[in-house]
C-alpha cells in the first residue's frame, strides 16, 4: 500500500487537495504519495514565517543551537531509514545514499557549532582620526529576513540541509522547495525539525510544483533565495527578482587536469581511480563530476588505458546491490537526453572508447576522445556518466584547456610541483582548486560555489550564515577608549 506523506506547513503537518506520485527510476515502482499544499496554505506558511522573523532573529544561540543538535542525533539514529528512502526516490545506490546521510549530519553539526560561536561581534576603535574620539563601532550580523531554499533532486537530503542548518542557525525563518521528482528525505527531515522547541513558522517544507513557483519566488517577504539547480532556471530566477539577494549554485563541466610530473604507476593509477569513480558517482548526477580529462601527452596515453579500464570496472545495475557502483540516472527522460548528446558527439566525429550504451533509465558510463567542439557535451553540463578525454601539450595548455568553459565550480589538478599548485590557483576561473584529486571533493564545511556561469554567492555552513545576513554598524560615543 502505498504511503501517502504529508508536508510541514509552519512546522506542523498538513495535506492539500492534491497528490503526486514519486516514483523509482530503477524499476519504476511508487515509492510514495506526496500532498501538495493548496495557495492558500503556501500564503499561511509565507504569513507565519514573515510574522516569526523577529522572534526567531531573537532567539537564544543555544536554543537555536540545541534544536540543531537534536537533529544530528536524530539523523544519525535513522540513518538506514533515510539512506534506503534516498535510493528509493533518487536511484543512487545505497553505498552513496549512506555517505549523504552522513554528509547531513556533519552539515547539521556544523552549524549547531557556528551557531554557539557566530555573530559575537567585532569592536573598531574609531579615533584612528580626530574626529572620531571617543568613539567605538560594534558589528554585528542580523539575518536579511525568511529564506526561500529550492533545493535539486541529486543530493535530496544534504543539499536541503546545506539551505535549512545555516538559516535555522542564525534564526532566519525558511521555507524549503524540494525538487518535484525527491521530496520525501526533505519531508522526513521535517519530521525531526517537528521534534524540536523551534518557533512554530520558523520553517516549512513546501512540495509546490514548479509551475506556482514563479508567484512565490517574487513574493516580498521572502528577500532570500537561495537555489541549486540548473543555469536557465537559476539566472531566470534572478533577473525575475534583481533586489533580492539570491545565491545560485548552478552547474558546470569540471575538469580533471594531468599534469606531466603526475607520471609514476602509482601516481597514474590513483588519478584513473578517481577519475572513473568520480566521473560516474551519483550516475554523474553532480555538479562536479569529472567531465573532461585534460591531461599531458607525455602521460596520456597511459593515462586513457587505465581510465577506460577502470570505468568499464564500474559496477552498474540495482541501486538495492550493495556491490553496486552507477545506479540510473532520476528518469528515463535524462537518459535519453544523455543518449543524445553522446550519438550527437559520436556522429560529429568522436571516438567512443567505453559505454555508449542505454537500458531504461541506465546510461553505461562512458569514455569518450577526439571530442570535436562546438557539440553539447563539449559545451554543455552533461549530468551523467559520461567524461571525455583531452591530450595537450605542457602546462600552459592545459591550464588554458580547463579555462575554455563558460561554467567555473571546481578543477582537480594533478600535480605534485607546489609552485604549479598555487599558479593553478591564481589562473584557474573557477570557485575551488583541487591539487592532487578530482574536482569533485567537498567538505561540507569550506566555502563551495562557482565563477562564470556556475553561480554566484557561496554555500558551506559559515559562509551560507554569512550570506543570510547583512552586518548592522552600532556607534558608541563618549567612550575612553
Amino acid at each position: 500500500m502505498t504511503t501517502t506523506h504529508a508536508f510541514w506547513l509552519a512546522g506542523a503537518p498538513a495535506t492539500g487537495d492534491d497528490t503526486f506520485d514519486v516514483t523509482n527510476s530503477w524499476d519504476g515502482g511508487v515509492v510514495g504519495r506526496v500532498c501538495v499544499p493548496t495557495e492558500e496554505q503556501v500564503e499561511q506558511a509565507v504569513a507565519a514565517a514573515h510574522a516569526v522573523r523577529g522572534e526567531f532573529a531573537a532567539t537564544p544561540a543555544h536554543v537555536r543551537a540545541a534544536a540543531l543538535d537534536h537533529v544530528v542525533r536524530r539523523l544519525a539514529e535513522r540513518s538506514e531509514e533515510i539512506a534506503r528512502l534516498i535510493t528509493a526516490e533518487n536511484g543512487k545506490p545505497i553505498t552513496w545514499a549512506r555517505g549523504e546521510v552522513g554528509r547531513a549530519v556533519s552539515v547539521f553539526r556544523w552549524a549547531a557549532e557556528e551557531a554557539r560561536r557566530f555573530n559575537g561581534g567585532e569592536a573598531q576603535r574609531l579615533d584612528t582620526d580626530a574626529g572620531g574620539t571617543g568613539r567605538l563601532a560594534l558589528t554585528r550580523r542580523f539575518p536579511r529576513g525568511t529564506v526561500l531554499g529550492i533545493a535539486p533532486f541529486n543530493f535530496p537530503l544534504n543539499l536541503v540541509a546545506h539551505k535549512v542548518a545555516p538559516a535555522l542557525a542564525v534564526g532566519a525563518p525558511i521555507i524549503v522547495k524540494p525538487a518535484p521528482a525527491t521530496p520525501l528525505s526533505a519531508l522526513v527531515l521535517g519530521e525531526i525539525l517537528a521534534e524540536t522547541d523551534l518557533p512554530a513558522g520558523s520553517w516549512s517544507v513546501l512540495p509546490v510544483p514548479n509551475d506556482r513557483m514563479p508567484a512565490l519566488v517574487r513574493d516580498e517577504r521572502l528577500p532570500v533565495i537561495s537555489f541549486t539547480g540548473s543555469g536557465p532556471v537559476g539566472w531566470g530566477i534572478l533577473d525575475s527578482v534583481p533586489r533580492k539577494h539570491v545565491t545560485l549554485e548552478l552547474g558546470g563541466n569540471a575538469a580533471a587536469v594531468v599534469l606531466a610530473d603526475w607520471s609514476s604507476e602509482e601516481d597514474l593509477e590513483w588519478a584513473a581511480s578517481r577519475i572513473a569513480t568520480f566521473a560516474n558517482y551519483q550516475g554523474g548526477q553532480s555538479c562536479i563530476s569529472v567531465q573532461r580529462v585534460i591531461a599531458d601527452a607525455s602521460v596520456y596515453d597511459r593515462l586513457a588505458e587505465k581510465v577506460v579500464a577502470k570505468v568499464e570496472a564500474q559496477v552498474t545495475g540495482d541501486p538495492w546491490d550493495e556491490a553496486t557502483q552507477v545506479g540510473p540516472l532520476v528518469s528515463e527522460d535524462a537518459a535519453r537526453r544523455v543518449e543524445a548528446w553522446v550519438d550527437e558527439a559520436v556522429a560529429a566525429g568522436a571516438k567512443l572508447l567505453a559505454g555508449g550504451t542505454r537500458d531504461g533509465a541506465t546510461y553505461a558510463p562512458t569514455v569518450l576522445a577526439d571530442l570535436p567542439d562546438g557539440v553539447t557535451l563539449a559545451c554543455e553540463e552533461v549530468f551523467g556518466p559520461v567524461l571525455s578525454l583531452h591530450r595537450v601539450e605542457g602546462t600552459d595548455a592545459a591550464l588554458a584547456a580547463a579555462n575554455d568553459s563558460k561554467y567555473g565550480l571546481q578543477t582537480g589538478v594533478f600535480t605534485h610541483d607546489l609552485r604549479t599548485a598555487f599558479r593553478a590557483h591564481a589562473e584557474l576561473e573557477t570557485g575551488g582548486v583541487i591539487i592532487g584529486d578530482v574536482p569533485s571533493y567537498r567538505a561540507d564545511q569550506m566555502p563551495y560555489g562557482g565563477a562564470k556561469e556556475s553561480g554566484v554567492g557561496r554555500e558551506g555552513v559559515k559562509y551560507a550564515m554569512e550570506d543570510y545576513t547583512y552586518e548592522r554598524v552600532l556607534v558608541l560615543t563618549g567612550l575612553a577608549l
